[in-house]
């Protein structure tokens, strides 16, 4: 018996694409200061991953519940090396807001 929505989590992905989505947390004062105010994390994803990928991968790999995802796309900006041009990677960075009650800690301090 199957339920009309099945959930991110429930929605077959290729779980070895899935342990390839989260590139890196982004550790930052403005990723803290998101994480303090909106209980949510931030990550630097994979360029083509999509909304329902993101959320399967944090739930499958924190084991947590997410509530939303928001997506930024962020352009590489060109800059000097030396005598040459050079230019920045383009970065994918999802905001992972997470339900009341769940906590994900990438600090890697006990609490």
């Amino acid at each position: 018996m199957s339920r009309v929505n099945p959930t991110p989590a429930e929605r077959k992905f290729d779980e070895g694409r899935l342990m390839q989505v989260l590139v890196a947390p982004i550790v930052s004062e403005k990723a803290t200061h998101v994480a303090d105010k909106t209980n949510a994390v931030t990550f630097k994803v994979l360029q083509n991953a999509t909304k329902p990928e993101i959320k399967a991968a944090v739930e499958l790999m924190f084991k947590v519940e997410v509530k939303g995802v928001s997506v930024v796309n962020t352009k590489g900006k060109s800059k000097r090396f030396g005598r040459s041009m050079g230019r920045r990677d383009n970065v994918r960075k999802a905001y992972v807001t997470l339900k009341p009650g769940q906590e994900l800690n990438l600090s890697g301090e006990a609490a």
